[in-house]
C-alpha cells in the first residue's frame, strides 16, 4: 500500500479521520466537499486536488465495500458544478466489480446504501 513517505501509522491515522468524518455525514444523509473532507484530516495535510488523497479515498471505499457497507467516498463531492465526485470513484468502482455506466444511478445507489448502513449502525465506527 502506497503512503508517499508517510508512516504506516500516520496513513491509517488519516484514514480513521476520513471515515469518522464521513461517518459522521451519513448518519444524518448528507454529503461532503473534497474541501471539507480535508479540514477534517488533521494527521497528514493535503489539500482537496492533492493525488495523495485520491489514494486514501480508494483505500477507505475499498475496505468500507470488502466490509459490505459500500463505498462510503460517494459522500465526498465537488462543492460546485456536478456536485458529484470525480471520476476516480467510477473508475474504481469498475475495479471493485461493479457496473457504474449509468452513472448518476450507481452514485445515488451507493449514497443510498452508505446511508442506510450508518444510520442503522450510528454507534460502530
Amino acid at each position: 500500500m502506497e503512503t508517499f513517505g508517510f508512516s504506516q501509522s500516520a496513513w491509517d491515522a488519516a484514514k480513521a479521520e476520513a471515515k469518522a468524518a464521513l461517518v459522521e455525514r451519513a448518519k444524518v444523509r448528507g454529503m461532503m466537499p473534497y474541501s471539507d473532507l480535508v479540514r477534517s484530516i488533521h494527521s497528514i495535510s493535503f489539500d482537496a486536488h492533492d493525488v495523495r488523497l485520491n489514494t486514501l479515498l480508494r483505500d477507505l471505499s475499498t475496505q468500507e465495500t470488502q466490509a459490505g457497507r459500500g463505498m462510503i467516498t460517494a459522500l465526498v463531492v465537488h462543492k460546485n458544478g456536478d456536485m458529484q465526485p470525480g471520476p476516480g470513484f467510477f473508475e474504481l468502482a469498475e475495479k471493485l466489480g461493479h457496473d457504474p455506466s449509468d452513472v448518476l444511478a450507481f452514485w445515488i445507489s451507493q449514497v443510498k446504501k452508505v446511508h442506510a448502513y450508518w444510520e442503522k449502525h450510528s454507534a460502530a465506527v
